[in-house]
Order: C-alpha cells, then structure tokens, then sequence
C-alpha cells in the first residue's frame, strides 16, 4: 500500500501524538557532535556509539579537531563502531567540508547537509530535528 503524502504527514502527527517525548538516542553536547555520532551509528546501535563517543569527544568535538586528528588515531577511537575505515575518511573529510565551507558550523538546511561527505538524507533529516529543531516535509 502507497500513502500519499498527506497520508504520510498524518501518520507522522499520530507517532508525535502518540510519542510526544520521543528524542534521538545518541549522546551528544554540540551539533557536530551529533553529526560523528549519526554517522558512526551506521550498521551499528546507538548503544555501541554512546559507548565509543564519550572518550572521542572528550579529546576531540569541534570540525577543527577532526580536521587535524591523524587518521589512524580516529580509526583507533571509532574502531568499536565497525566499518571504521570508511567512517574515519568521511568523518575526516566531513569535518574538513564543513571548516572551509561553511566557517565551522554545522548547515542548517538539508540542500547543505547532505553536500558532507558521508551525511545522506537519512542523517540530515536525524541533525536536523535534534539539532535544529526542523522537520523536512518533503515526502514524494
């Protein structure tokens, strides 16, 4: 069965009815934060993540930091999330992105987000909520 997307927008306001404290599970302090977390989630459980992350981001939290962080040290750190090559590159390259594009903030729209290396629709719509407080109604 197909839902249109008025359909869809209304299933969507039933779950907040029904779950109105509903938040993401990731443990997170700043809007980049959340950014690594969503991407270390990735074929693992938030659970695993918000076990690897306290010790990362007590080293390292801002784009700068992960711009500078060798690369193996990050696999090191991540390595507990699986996939953590991959991860490590994109977390890399994703900081690297957001320092000389957009001055070290995290963008706040999707069109922006989902330009980072590594950040699909799936982890923008995810930043954009926790972080920015934004629902995408873009259902087609």
């Amino acid at each position: 069965m197909k839902l249109n997307k008025n359909e869809i927008i209304e299933f969507v306001e039933t779950l907040k009815r029904t779950y109105p404290d509903a938040t993401c599970s990731l443990d997170f302090k700043t809007p980049f934060e959340l950014v690594v977390a969503v991407m270390l989630s990735a074929q693992c459980t938030d659970e695993r993540v918000n076990k690897t992350t306290p010790a990362l981001f007590a080293k390292y939290s801002t784009p700068q930091d992960f711009v500078d962080i060798d690369l193996i040290e990050l696999e090191q750190f991540i390595h507990p999330c699986g996939f953590y090559k991959n991860k490590a590159k994109n977390i890399k390259a994703c900081a690297k992105k957001i320092v000389e594009d957009f001055d070290g903030e995290v963008p706040k729209t999707m069109e922006e987000l989902i330009t980072l290396p590594g950040v699909g629709r799936k982890s923008a719509n995810v930043i954009l909520l926790e972080v920015f407080g934004k629902a995408e109604r873009n259902c087609s």
